[in-house]
């Protein structure tokens, strides 16, 4: 009976502690999901005259991406005896590649049309499954916040297929690609959004237990750093020392993209914090210096600057991943789980940290290989003439393929309405 007894309450800690993980699952689910519709979408509502199409535009390919990204990601990962099997971590992993189409979408945010952005999403889910089974399941590199699979493809996926969209013409629209003070406000909610839930994001997942507990810790630390740091150069870099609300929106969340790949590894607090550091003064400096170079010299016109949130941040998460990994010990993660944070079983018990850390650093060149290249492929097909050629002084105007109302504090109806004095 006493042995009986200890059975049935073993079962019952047993049950509780899957639906701990469960619950866990759920709630990081949810936190992602803010993260993909309400954060990145309002994080593109600085355009003046196109908070409609970057709120309205992000949902739309959001919504067709998790579909496909179901399908394709499932046909690798989860496909057994003739059938897809789905569950949390899928949609999670589905959100994930969405994210990756949404940080491509901001870098042609407002050139392109509803269907042409339809058509990047149905080629770059496809090209970012194939990227993360490679570099997952074939290289078994350990990036559980995606500063490869997700930012580092997703960025400069979005950067060459915007290099191939080059319009001559747009400098046209350049009064259209401010902002204003209401749509800064906007922007705001979205950086906010993403701020707090990049923890989840990060951790969402890593194995239930230390590894969580790591990538939590680790991005909360960069992310704090990297708010300080932007505030710092954003001043230091300014006339007359005034913050700009370009980097206070943006290059304070690239704390948190450099440390998905070692989130989950042992990078401790001091070392989130130095990460963090150096990522607030890239991506601010990036902004001030970097984004006019690569327009006037390199013809890449990117919109809301992913190069320095995403792409050069996704690099140094890489690098530091790498770094990481080959750095690791037994003495550090304790046996068990020096085996547990990189998986070194099976096929892959015999590899050490060191060519762990060269699979690392080769998985960041495939990354690579595949944006360039399936940009340019993509890049290519949406320049076609089937797609029309929507013309310069139409790019960042919402009412092309919304209905917007006029009223007389608007800029639409004083653009259509030249002759109507503003009200006082």
């Amino acid at each position: 009976m006493p042995a009986l007894m200890g059975l049935q309450w073993q079962s019952a800690d047993l049950q509780v502690d899957n639906e701990g993980q469960h619950k866990a699952a759920q709630q990081a689910f949810q936190d992602v999901h803010v993260m993909i519709f309400v954060g990145f979408g309002f994080l593109m509502t600085f355009l003046k005259r196109y908070g409609f199409g970057a709120v309205g535009f992000n949902f739309l390919l959001a919504a067709f991406g998790i579909q496909w990204a179901l399908l394709m990601q499932g046909w690798f990962h989860s496909f057994k005896s003739g059938k897809i099997l789905i569950g949390v971590e899928n949609l999670i992993n589905a959100d994930f590649c969405v994210g990756s189409v949404c940080i491509a979408f901001g870098a042609i945010l407002g050139k392109t049309s509803p269907i042409q952005l339809l058509v990047m999403t149905l080629f770059q889910v496809t090209l970012f499954a194939v990227n993360e089974y490679i570099l997952l399941n074939l290289l078994h590199v350990k990036d559980a916040g995606g500063s490869m699979t997700i930012h580092t493809f997703g960025a400069y996926f979005g950067l060459t297929v915007t290099r191939i969209l080059y319009r001559p013409n747009l400098e046209q629209s350049k009064d259209k690609q401010g902002s204003v003070y209401h749509s800064d406000l906007f922007a705001m909610i979205g950086t906010l959004y993403l701020w707090m839930y990049w923890p989840s994001f990060n951790s969402a997942i890593s194995d239930h237990g230390d590894a969580q507990h790591r990538a939590a810790i680790n991005t909360y630390c960069s992310l704090a750093a990297c708010v300080l740091t932007t505030m710092a150069f954003s001043s230091m870099l300014q006339k007359k020392g005034k913050l700009d609300m370009v980097h206070i929106q943006n290059a304070t969340l690239a704390g948190g993209v450099a440390v998905g790949t070692s989130a989950e590894m042992m990078l401790t607090p001091y070392g989130s914090l130095i990460v963090g550091f150096i990522c607030g003064i890239v991506s601010t400096v990036g902004y001030v210096y970097l984004t006019p170079f690569l327009e006037s010299r390199l013809h890449i016109q990117d919109t809301c600057g992913i190069h320095n949130l995403h792409a050069m941040p996704g690099l140094i998460g890489g690098i530091v991943g790498a770094i990481t990994a080959a750095a690791a010990t037994e003495d550090v993660y304790g046996k068990e789980g020096f085996i547990k944070a990189f998986d070194f079983t099976g096929a892959y018990q015999k590899r050490t940290p060191s060519v762990q850390g060269g699979f690392q650093a080769a998985g960041i060149v495939v990354s690579l290989l595949m944006a360039f290249a399936g940009g340019a492929l993509v890049g290519a097909i949406l320049k076609l003439p089937v797609w029309g050629d929507a013309a310069a002084e139409n790019c960042f105007e919402d009412d092309v393929y919304w209905e917007v109302p006029e009223d007389e504090e608007s800029d639409a109806y004083h653009m259509h309405n030249p002759d109507k004095p503003a009200s006082p």
